[in-house]
Formats: C-alpha cells, structure tokens, sequence
C-alpha cells in the first residue's frame, strides 16, 4: 500500500467522525445532512466537471447509473435511520452499533450465501465485534436507539456493496458524484413531502458547508485510497473513527455513563475489524 494512502485514510476517518459529531449536535439531523448533501453536491460539481474534460469526457455505463440511483436510496434510508437514532441515544453508542454492525453483516452474508469458511482470526474477529456492541450499548442502555442504530448498520452494508461495484464501471469520482447528486434529489424529495423543518438550503448556511465539505471531502479520500489500496487495508483504517467518535462523546457531550467501559467497547469493535480484514 502507498504510503501516502496512510494519512489520507486516516484524515478520512476524522473527517467522518467530525460530520457525525455536528449531525447529532443539530437540533434536526435530518434537515442538517438534506442541506449538507445538497450543497456537497454544489461545492464538487466544478472540480468533477474539470476532472470529466480532462479525462476526454468518460461516460457511465447504464448499469453504473442504475447503481448509483439503488445506492442513493439506500443513503436516503441511512440519513433516516441514523438521524433517527442520534435523536433517541448518545452518539458515543449509536455511531459504534451502526459501524460495527455492518462488516459483522458482511461476514453472514458471506457465510450463509456465498459458502465461505472462516479463519481462526475472523472466528475471533466476530467474537470481537459481538462482544464490543454488547458492551458499547449496555452501560447507556440504548433502548429506542438500538433499532435504528442496528439498521443503519445495514444499510451501511448494503449502500457499501453497491459502491464496490458501482466505483468498477467508470472513474470513481464521477460514480461519487453521481451518487452525491441522486442522493440530493431523494433527501430534498422526502423532507419537503414530509415538511420537515429546516431542510431548506439557505437553513444555516455556515455550518451546512462545514458538514458538506466534511462529508464530501471523506466520501472521495476513501474511494481515491480503494482505488490505489486493498479494501483490507482501507477498512479497519476507516473504522478508527468508531474510537474518535467515542471519545468525543464522552469528552465533548458529556456521556459520562460507563465511559471507560464504552471506549474498551469501541476499541473492541476496532480490533474485530482489523481481524476480519487480515483473516
């Protein structure tokens, strides 16, 4: 792996953490991730088109389009559930239930459809993701947040799968910004048919860009590093916010209760990812 994917990967994860820290910090979540993807989808347009001339204008096979539509959908529903989720719990157990949910679907997926077998690291590495959510959500007892929380981390799983294949038809960043742009349509479609406050672009506008910026920013490091880097390696990379999204929780929102016992949690969590990617 480059050295340089390090870095980027790691500044990846901060930004992500940061975004999801602003989104529970917002009186409506929701509203706030409508405005940021929406102005993301702005903010990118001009360096994507200077990519797509550059590049001799590439086009997006129509199975590309038809993934990027399916896989904003389903972000749609991941805006929902996890706005969901951050109104109803603490962010430090809502954020490490979703993304320590997801590899762990993976790995049963792979296990029940695709016939795979385990290695001893991946038997220890599921153990570590079971026993890190156990202990992340019992001391806060993430009660109505246990729901939406687990089923963001399904649609993580599935979004991620679409992506893995959608970002093999064409350049990358023109499937992201695809994405980005479908997936602005589908959260302005639905806050404005449910009239949910706030949605409306010129809604705080300030920290609407940072959120966009921080969100868009993270979305096209992580495709850059699959690009040049292993999913196993980028993976449990990535999930190093769990334990930075932790903290601030507890340093930040005052989630005092079983902290201690929560950031082993996360680490846990981490550390089951790490061995599912080596395994």
């Amino acid at each position: 792996m480059p050295l340089a994917v390090l870095p980027l990967v790691l500044l990846a994860a901060v930004f992500h953490a940061a975004w999801n820290a602003l989104l529970k910090a917002s009186e409506n979540p929701l509203s706030l991730a409508t405005r940021a993807v929406s102005w993301g989808t702005v903010v990118s347009l001009p360096p994507v088109a200077v990519a797509w001339v550059l590049a001799g204008r590439p086009g997006l096979p129509l199975a590309g389009w038809l993934l990027a539509v399916a896989s904003a959908f389903l972000e749609l529903l991941y805006f929902i559930t996890l706005s969901t989720a951050y109104r109803r719990g603490e962010l430090s157990v809502v954020y490490p239930i979703a993304r320590g949910t997801a590899p762990l679907l993976a790995v049963l997926v792979g296990l029940t459809l695709l016939g795979e077998r385990l290695h001893v690291a991946a038997v220890f590495g599921i153990a570590c993701l079971v026993v890190g959510i156990w202990v992340v959500r019992r001391p806060a007892g993430a009660g109505s947040a246990l729901g939406p929380a687990l089923l963001t981390g399904v649609l993580i799983a599935a979004y991620t799968s679409l992506d893995r294949i959608g970002v093999r038809l064409g350049p990358p960043w023109m499937y992201a910004w695809l994405l980005w742009f479908f997936g602005a349509i589908f959260l302005v479609a639905f806050t404005t048919i449910r009239r949910v406050p706030g949605s409306r672009l010129t809604d705080e506008p300030a920290i609407s860009l940072v959120v966009a910026l921080l969100m868009t920013a993270a979305y096209f490091m992580i495709l850059f590093a699959l690009s040049v880097a292993p999913l196993a390696i980028i993976a449990p990379l990535r999930e190093s916010a769990i334990v930075l999204v932790t903290a601030w929780g507890i340093w930040r929102l005052a989630e005092r209760r079983g902290a201690w016992i929560r950031v082993a949690g996360a680490f846990t969590i981490v550390g089951g990812i790490v061995l599912l990617a080596i395994s």
